[in-house]
């Protein structure tokens, strides 16, 4: 193959750290439809929090472009824009769709396409495929071909990046999925691994949060039953995993990208085809009530305290889906913020880590920029394990909080005894 002219599209918590890393070693442009964040990106700033400045800058062959006609020079174009669901949760494939066109308004013959976004299995070659031909008047695996390499980007995490983290390939044609292979090899330093189709990678990536979502549903249910029963979950947790092959999950909301979402890929396609999934629905069931769960509690245990719910102030420190990130894509926080609101409650939310407009834009949310003075709140809820209330501690918390509030902790950040509440 000729030498690697690469366009990454979509330059989010995925694609800009591809981008980055494919720019020290080939010809890169990063392609975003928002000229705002091609703007920062330009001045080496990534509001994900996911690269550095120093990072962007030493990819000295890494440019970034809202204009398509700038992806005319590439040969290699790898899609990673965003595949979430829409409001009855089903796959909101626009995006990867708008992304194939333009893709194809530029294919040239020899070209690769290849897909790291999440979808369904098959849905590379059913939808994605027939577009790039429409635009581009080309014959597929005739004069482009294209593969799928599933993203496994972990946002916040520091420890397991790009890199270091084994790499799934696949390709249209035997020779595309060793070109493929190849091309990612160069900068994955953990290595790859070759699927014999697209298929298998696609079900690959799908299956990876839909065992976790279902793993975590399960602890979820069990901490329902234990806060029946009156018994700490976080301790049961402890005792069951002292056994060598207990897996060690923890309950909580689930939010994010990945894992609130991908069942619902899997499901739809199986759905499809005539078979109706049940444990991977009854598990997205679970996790997606958990936040009006969390809000029951805290409005029950002020009840008890005899702490009048109207007009009630509560403090929720966290937005973020996860702990030290900006994400707020698909966080569940929203739904215990909603569902106090419900109830007349007037909620405070404080992230120091959420950008404030992102907050507002997403989900209506107007953030405190900072914590207030003491003695202010009926109930404050712990939502995210952020290091910054970790190091702010459980007495300074508490501090803000009236004579008589309550303190859930969502997280498990402190010792029971220190808490009113947890899952």
């Amino acid at each position: 193959m000729e030498i690697p002219v690469i366009a990454i599209i979509g330059l989010g918590y995925v694609g800009l750290p591809l981008a980055v890393a494919f720019g020290k070693k080939y010809q890169v442009t990063g392609f975003d439809i928002d000229s705002d964040r091609i703007q920062s990106l330009r001045e080496g700033l990534d509001a994900t929090l996911e690269v550095s400045s120093k990072e962007i800058q030493a990819s000295k062959s890494l440019s970034f472009s809202y204009d398509p006609d700038d992806l005319k020079a590439c040969n290699i174009y790898i899609v990673t824009v965003p595949t979430p669901i829409d409001e009855y949760r089903r796959p909101l494939l626009k995006p990867l769709i708008s992304a194939s066109e333009a893709i194809g308004r530029v294919l040239e013959q020899g070209n690769i396409v290849i897909y790291e976004s999440t979808v369904y299995p098959g849905a590379t070659e059913e939808v994605c495929v027939p577009v790039l031909e429409h635009e581009s008047h080309l014959v597929f695996n005739q004069d482009f071909f294209v593969g799928y390499s599933p993203e496994r980007i972990n946002p916040g995490d520091k420890q397991h990046r790009l890199e270091n983290i084994l790499k799934i390939t696949s390709g249209s044609t035997p020779d595309a999925a060793e070109t493929i292979n190849t091309l990612y090899a160069s900068i994955i330093t953990a290595g790859t691994h070759k699927t014999s189709c697209i298929k298998v990678a696609e079900a690959a990536k799908v299956i990876e949060n839909t065992q976790r979502d279902l793993n975590i549903a399960l602890i979820n249910e069990l901490a329902l039953i234990f806060n029946q029963l009156g018994i700490d979950t976080e301790e049961v947790l402890k005792a069951a995993g002292t056994k060598w092959n207990f897996l060690n999950f923890k309950p909580g909301l689930v939010g994010g990208h990945c894992i609130g979402v991908d069942p619902y890929y899997l499901t739809h396609k199986a759905q499809e085809i005539g078979y109706h999934p049940e444990v991977i629905l009854a598990g997205r069931r679970i996790n997606d009530t958990m936040g009006g769960y969390v809000a029951s509690q805290v409005i029950k245990m002020m009840i008890r305290r005899q702490i009048h719910v109207k007009n009630a102030s509560i403090l929720v420190l966290g937005l973020a889906f996860k702990e030290n990130c900006p994400d707020v894509r698909n966080t569940k926080v929203v739904d215990v913020i909603k569902e106090l609101e419900d109830y007349g409650a007037r909620v405070d939310v404080y992230d120091p880590w959420v950008n404030l407009e992102e907050a507002e834009k997403a989900y209506g949310i107007q953030l405190i920029e900072s914590l207030g003075s003491a003695n202010t709140y009926d109930a404050i809820v712990l939502a995210v394990a952020h290091d910054d209330f970790n190091t702010l501690g459980v007495n300074k918390i508490r501090a803000l909080g009236k004579e008589k509030h309550i303190l859930y902790d969502i997280k498990y950040l402190f010792p029971a005894d220190s808490v009113d509440g947890r899952l």
